[in-house]
């Protein structure tokens, strides 16, 4: 997996998976609704960390500058 995401694209998605952990676990968003969030919170997570996206190589574009 080569890199596709820039930093500031991993810092991004890193504080809007922090925020949807926070709007589940604080009991604001609930149901099957909270849990899709805290779905995509992970997968924000995940990408993030690993600095790969699997939706960029499917729309063939990237944030990282070359």
């Amino acid at each position: 997996m080569k890199r596709n995401m820039s930093n500031l694209d991993r810092i991004i998605r890193f504080i809007v998976a922090a925020l949807f952990a926070y709007l589940y676990f604080g009991g604001i968003v609930t149901g099957g609704f909270g849990i899709a969030l805290l779905v995509i919170a992970v997968v924000f997570v995940l990408t993030s960390i690993v600095g790969f996206c699997p939706l960029y190589v499917l729309f063939k574009t990237s944030t990282l500058k070359k």
